[in-house]
């Protein structure tokens, strides 16, 4: 059996490794020349590092992951601690640590564990052809790639994602932009083994810790779709924004690196229940385009490469029928991330001020129990409990 991978990101080559390790012949093919991770840094939960530790890279990713013990919700204007609480509770219930890392150092441990070299770079797939004997890509250069099945893993701007609906997706803005990068550590704006988050007025900035004495720091901002700025404003208009914002808050602008910072308007697509037809199957970002509100998209796209691998391994009945129970298993529960980070979007990002307001205030009465609770609940939804 060969598995023709379009996509050599997250999902691509997580679902490479995962047949690999069965011992299916694998080919991945990237759009790009040289991957460029969109994003500073990801916050992979135990359902996501479950399915590393799984596919062989429990040790490496350890290298790479922050110590991230504490999480905290501050004030936005004094700075003020709203709840802080261990994250202990949870890791004793699902059983694994999280782990926020650098996106560019997860790509190169996925790549170097998938092995590098077998990655064709430059290859944009224009079209797929589905025939008797299998599934045929067709690249912008005039190449082509056959195998027995194809996992589409082409990311949020999917080519193959047509042909396996019938119809066009539309991406959908969640009405904010999220500005990103990594900083050095500096325990007077937050602690070094806490996940650090200031909110108020629909706003939010969050801070992560990273291996290499790093934080990944998030801004988020409502602001109207297609709002012209860019990397040469990028510590005016955040000084803008957070005009009245704890110090803490203006010495992370202050500190933080324009060339490096990213700028992304955030889209999500509507949730589908269709994920395969005949020989084809979407993965990752192509199935379930989700805004990072509940930061499960890059852990979703772990799970699938883990569950499809599993399907085709274990079942005997055809490329096809394991192929629909992989759709089976996953299009409720990307659905369902998808909903849920949705939600949370519009709470935290103030869609409706007065929930967001109530939130603020429920944030001060919270020990860490319900937050925690649903943490758990999105976690163990995962293929390896």
């Amino acid at each position: 059996m060969k598995a023709v991978v379009i996509g050599g990101g997250i999902g691509g080559t997580c679902a490479a490794i995962a047949l690999k390790r069965f011992g299916i012949e694998t080919a991945v093919y990237e759009a790009v020349k040289e991957i460029k991770p969109v994003g500073a840094a990801i916050s992979i939960w135990p359902n996501g590092v479950k399915c590393l530790n799984y596919l062989g890279m429990k040790d490496a990713l350890r290298e790479l992951g922050g110590h991230m013990r504490y999480m905290a919700y501050n004030d936005y204007k004094l700075g003020q601690t709203m709840t802080r609480f261990s994250m202990d509770p949870l890791v004793q219930r699902v059983g694994e640590q999280p782990y926020p890392v650098a996106r560019a150092e997860l790509q190169a441990m996925l790549l170097d564990t998938y092995g590098r070299d077998s990655v064709q770079f430059g290859k944009r797939v224009t079209h797929v052809e589905e025939s008797a004997d299998g599934v045929t890509a067709w690249f912008d250069d005039g190449t082509s790639a056959h195998g027995d099945l194809l996992i589409a893993a082409d990311g949020t701007h999917s080519v193959v994602r047509k042909h396996v609906l019938g119809y066009d997706t539309e991406r959908r803005y969640a009405g904010y932009v999220n500005w990103n990068g990594l900083v050095e550590i500096d325990e007077s704006i937050a602690p070094a083994d806490q996940w650090t988050t200031f909110v108020g007025q629909g706003k939010r900035v969050s801070l992560m810790p990273v291996s290499g004495n790093r934080f990944y720091f998030f801004f988020d901002v409502p602001l109207p779709k297609g709002l012209e700025q860019d990397r040469s404003t990028v510590r005016e208009d955040l000084q803008r924004y957070f005009a009245d914002w704890a110090e803490p808050v203006q010495k992370l602008i202050a500190g933080i690196n324009p060339e490096t910072t990213n700028r992304v308007e955030i889209h999500d697509i509507e949730p589908f229940m269709t994920l395969v037809k005949g020989r084809i199957a979407l993965l990752g970002d192509a199935a379930h385009s989700t805004t990072p509100d509940i930061g499960q998209g890059g852990c979703a796209a772990m799970e699938d490469a883990v569950v499809l691998a599993n399907l085709l391994q274990t079942h005997s009945l055809g490329i096809e029928d394991a192929l629909l129970r992989y759709q089976e298993k996953r299009a409720p529960r990307v659905k369902d991330l998808v909903l849920k980070a949705r939600k949370r979007c519009d709470v935290t990002h103030g869609k409706e001020m007065a929930l967001t307001e109530q939130w603020y205030h429920d944030l001060t009465e919270e020990t860490g129990e319900r937050i925690l609770d649903g943490m758990c609940e999105t976690i163990l939804g995962g293929p390896l409990e």
